[in-house]
């Protein structure tokens, strides 16, 4: 793929039919993925290739309140680095960031294996970062069980044992 990028750059729309979407639902742990796709611009970076793009989806999900479905909409902005990972090297190594020129807080670049850009797993990668892992409905707030004041409370057998003979205790 890399040799299809030319010097101008390359711009790809993806989107994730719908029996893909059912796999990655389930790869995701989530109720579905109703909507996936991406737009990329794929870059030449000296040996390396800039990603820049938008992941949108909508996935169902629990809520973590009211265990009732929903669905959350997913924007997710792109911004990779990637190298071609030489054999026997780590593509991530510090070394590998002198292609772009990187100063020590960015982060290192993800490595080209078998000089393929698998766009798809960009998009997967990116959608399920951007899952809320405790989702949420609108309006739902938990609300702590009412304990009554009888007596009922869970430590009352407790109590109760703690009173010697003759204090209320048979």
């Amino acid at each position: 793929m890399l040799d299809r990028i030319p010097e101008t750059g390359l711009h790809m729309e993806i989107e994730a039919p719908e029996s893909l979407r059912a796999t990655i639902a389930q790869f995701a742990g989530a109720l579905s993925v109703s909507k996936l796709s991406a737009i990329f611009d794929l870059s030449r970076r000296g040996a390396g290739v800039q990603v820049d793009g938008h992941v949108s989806g909508r996935v169902g999900q629990t809520c973590v309140v009211s265990l009732e479905p929903m669905e959350s909409d997913i924007e997710e902005e792109v911004d990779l680095r990637l190298v071609p990972a030489a054999a026997g090297t780590d593509a991530t190594a510090p070394e590998a960031a002198h292609v772009f020129g990187a100063d020590a807080d960015a982060e290192p670049p993800e490595p080209i294996v078998g000089g393929k850009i698998d766009l798809g797993a960009i998009a997967i990668e990116f959608l399920m970062l951007g899952m809320d892992p405790y989702p949420r409905k609108p309006g739902a707030a938990f609300a702590p069980p009412k304990v009554e004041d009888e007596g009922g409370h869970p430590f009352a057998a407790l109590a109760a044992l703690k009173k010697g003979p003759g204090e209320g205790n048979p």
